[in-house]
């Protein structure tokens, strides 16, 4: 890993929180993720499943965590197994964690090696009543693989079916989302490795580079700040490719009198950021590049006052979406009689403004959350207006991630990253 070492109260204060959401004589398991194959001996990165990293800080392939906060032997109240590290291994790959590394990582007392699971599990399993399995139950969810999870799930509902079985995606979807103070901190750092990298193209664009150069330079700043790189495929769209909401070729050339607009974010720690601004290509904004922009920066700021404990994100949505008629009505962009005659489930801002304007961020980009739940302070959202023009050859989206306050406007996180239109002329001068 490329971040610094975590506190482990965070994790060792998560799996209390979570434990004490089970019911009596239950016990929870969680896997890691799998290292997936392409072809041959190729495999992707190693990305961490971020639950038993979020209850443990474990961040390494074939790890299982379990807890059994009623368990009679209180040495096996939380386990960890983990891949036996060797000689070979610290040669070939890496030393993995040893039993003491994990400790300390974690917090965790009880280490075993993956060997022993069996053994351990047949124990324990006869000592506990339900079996907590770990669904992937995100409203954006879309799985075609079968992951570990899902196979340590059918093993062990065959191997022990008289236990109950319960479900831990809801408790970790209310826990998740409520950050701590240390996963606040974490989440800034991914925001600040994102404004080094913004302030870096800022002076690298002009007319005749290539999307991918720009996103080549991101790169270097993430990797040089100890991220792994981008918390999610990023998007560098010139011209009309703004008006493509998930472009990801990134393989044009920006023009002059174009804009750019920048969908991209580092992560630190398996912690995202997520970032959206539009730059003019030669450093300056057209009169009308520059009225819409100045609309959607005020959609963004209007909106994030709406997000305070309480309010319901469906809610929130209907009244972002009057804001945005407003601003588009100023525009010219619609007329009275369009928003007369508006449908219910399709306003008439749909039109230039189709997607949501809000989603909860931390662990994953588009992390966990109930969305049907009021808002609590200390959830973090995204706030990500836009209005894309296709007929006019440009897209303008600008996007912050904020942290809800028990009172107040929301605290943002991307506070030092430059929006305002004149200061990104000025730095790009």
């Amino acid at each position: 890993m490329k971040y610094n070492r975590i506190d482990n109260n965070l994790f060792i204060k998560n799996r209390k929180n979570f434990t004490a959401q089970m019911k009596p004589n239950s016990l929870a398991v969680f896997n890691s993720n799998d290292i997936y194959p392409v072809s041959a001996d190729s495999t992707l990165p190693f990305e961490q499943h971020r639950d038993i990293f979020y209850l443990s800080g474990v961040d390494q392939e074939e790890s299982i965590l379990v807890l059994f906060p009623d368990c009679p032997n209180q040495k096996h109240r939380e386990l960890l197994f983990l891949k036996e590290t060797n000689a070979h291994i610290a040669v070939w790959e890496g030393e993995k964690l040893t039993k003491e590394a994990a400790l300390k990582t974690s917090g965790i007392q009880t280490v075993y090696w993956l060997q022993d699971l069996e053994k351990i599990m047949s124990e324990i399993m006869s000592q506990c009543d339900t079996v907590y399995i770990n669904t992937n139950e995100h409203y954006r969810a879309n799985v075609e693989t079968e992951t570990r999870e899902d196979r340590f799930t059918k093993w062990i509902k065959d191997k022990y079916p008289a236990h109950s079985v319960a479900k831990s995606n809801p408790i970790l979807q209310r826990l998740r989302s409520v950050k701590d103070p240390i996963e606040l901190d974490l989440i800034q750092q991914a925001c600040d490795i994102t404004e080094k990298g913004f302030r870096r193209i800022l002076n690298f664009v002009k007319p005749g580079i290539w999307e991918y150069n720009i996103e080549a330079e991101f790169m270097h700043e993430f990797l040089n700040n100890r991220s792994k790189g981008f918390a999610y495929t990023p998007i560098v769209a010139s011209g009309n490719n703004a008006n493509v909401l998930h472009y990801i070729e990134n393989n044009l050339e920006c023009k002059s009198g174009d804009l750019i607009l920048l969908d991209v974010g580092s992560e630190y720690a398996n912690y995202s950021s997520d970032m959206t601004r539009t730059i003019p290509v030669s450093g300056k904004f057209s009169d009308r590049q520059k009225a819409v922009y100045n609309a959607v920066n005020h959609v963004k700021n209007e909106a994030t006052k709406l997000l305070v404990p309480g309010t319901i994100w469906s809610d929130y949505h209907v009244e972002v979406g009057k804001i945005m008629t407003s601003e588009l009505l100023g525009l010219g962009l619609i007329d009275k009689a369009d928003v007369q005659n508006e449908k219910v489930d399709w306003p008439a801002y749909k039109k230039y403004f189709m997607h949501g304007t809000s989603h909860h961020m931390g662990l994953d980009t588009h992390d966990y959350g109930i969305l049907t739940e009021p808002m609590q302070a200390n959830m973090v959202f995204t706030v990500e207006p836009g209005i894309y023009i296709p007929e006019e050859g440009f897209g303008i989206r600008l996007e912050d991630d904020v942290v809800v306050q028990e009172t107040g406007v929301p605290f943002n996180l991307m506070r030092n990253i430059p929006i305002e239109a004149d200061e990104i002329e000025d730095l790009m001068h």
